[in-house]
């Protein structure tokens, strides 16, 4: 058992600000909140191990709730190529975006994508991250996809943190399946979705509604197979233009729909009646140089939940900061440091469907974060330095500077 005195406790459980406790006691007990309260209000807890925040902040353990974290290979080249003038459909003819990132990820044992995922995964819990969604989508081929999930998979099992899998082969169509989208779909319903799940390596679908990417008739091929199975779905929609898939995303009571630049207000009322969270990206926004933001205000007027994530993966997001992700929404999409927080730990978590994580509450998982500051605000209005001075995953905490959760 341990007691946390000494603190400010961000709580979330507001429904819309910090649920701020000031000298607060958490106790924890066999890896779930026993108490959370003011220090006056505490039980007696005389073997537990007491541990004195110093007056600092303790947060719910950050959920970074959209990333691509496996995978092989560099795309630095195409971003300097793009910097001198070429366009996408120029690298792309010369065999760069995403299939090169399917070639490397291909070509590269597990082994080897292990150690890379490795490295991310922990830069993230450097950060305060104690839980992390990894998608696929640079397999595309049922022995592919399979090799990143199992990598995902074996994260959580070499460090302590929370690993939720999505299978997203509905990313783009492989060079094996050129000009025939439709049969890809196919494939990936009949086997590579029902095999996947089957090994109990999926926990949600996904897919690519787009106009580079899949159609909304495709997509709902793939939401149907997937409820089929019993599986959560969640999807990418609007982001270069608007193909209805937030709604259609909605009406399948996705978890999420995620980057949603073109979004309209149809889409934000259908999320809103089916409580899609709005899974928001600044890190590709301000990485592709987009212009177009996420209709935020639309999103409040709705009372549609915002989670915010980094997109973590090599072509449009290569981005390990969580934290840097709170400022460039606040600063880019003018959004408060309240719904910034709750962004990446309450509504992250619903992204999820992760319904004892992200908010400090008694009988939830003791997945906490322990920061060098005083005011919640903090934790959005600087970046460039790290603040975190202890993680907790299900009640057992870790260092940030010695980083003791080190699998290597």
């Amino acid at each position: 058992m341990q007691r946390i005195e000494n603190i400010n406790a961000a709580t979330m459980t507001d429904d819309k600000g910090y649920g701020l406790i000031q000298d607060a006691t958490v106790i924890i007990n066999k890896g779930k909140i026993e108490f959370v309260g003011a220090a006056f209000d505490a039980p007696a807890t005389p073997t537990a191990e007491v541990i004195n925040g110093n007056g600092g902040l303790l947060t719910p353990g950050l959920i970074d709730c959209h990333t691509h974290l496996v995978w092989a290979g560099s795309r630095a080249n195409e971003f300097s190529q793009r910097l001198h003038g070429a366009s996408y459909q120029e690298i792309a003819e010369q065999g760069g975006g995403i299939k090169s990132t399917v070639k490397a990820t291909r070509e590269a044992s597990a082994e080897e994508l292990l150690e890379l995922a490795l490295e991310r995964a922990e830069t993230l819990m450097s950060q305060g991250v104690t839980t992390i969604e990894v998608k696929s989508g640079y397999g595309l081929d049922l022995e592919n996809e399979r090799k990143q999930l199992t990598v995902a998979r074996q994260l959580a099992e070499q460090l302590p943190v929370n690993i939720k899998t999505t299978l997203l082969a509905a990313h783009a169509v492989p060079s094996e399946f050129s000009n025939n989208a439709d049969g890809y779909i196919a494939e990936i319903i009949q086997n590579i979705l029902p095999t996947l799940a089957n090994e109990g390596l999926v926990d949600a679908v996904d897919a690519f509604c787009e106009s580079i990417g899949f159609s909304p008739a495709q997509t709902e091929k793939v939401f149907k197979a997937a409820r089929e199975l019993g599986l959560p779905i969640k999807l990418h929609a609007e982001q270069i233009t608007n193909q209805k898939g937030a709604k259609l995303a909605a009406d399948y009571q996705a978890l999420s729909a995620d980057h949603l630049e073109q979004l309209d207000e149809e889409g934000v009322k259908a999320m809103a009646e089916n409580g899609t969270v709005a899974v928001l990206l600044p890190g590709a926004f301000y990485f592709l140089r987009d212009t177009q933001k996420p209709p935020v205000e639309l999103l409040r007027k709705h009372a549609v939940p915002m989670a915010i994530a980094t997109d973590a993966n090599p072509g449009s997001s290569p981005i390990h900061n969580l934290p840097l992700m709170l400022q460039m929404a606040a600063t880019f999409f003018h959004m408060t440091p309240e719904e910034c927080l709750r962004g990446v730990t309450v509504n992250a978590a619903k992204a999820l469907g992760e319904n004892q994580r992200g908010v400090i509450a008694e009988g939830c998982y003791a997945d906490l974060a322990l920061w060098n500051c005083k005011d919640a605000a903090e934790l959005t209005y600087q970046f460039g330095v790290n603040p975190l001075k202890t993680l907790w995953f299900n009640g057992v905490a870790h260092d940030r500077v010695s980083k003791p959760w080190s699998a290597r």
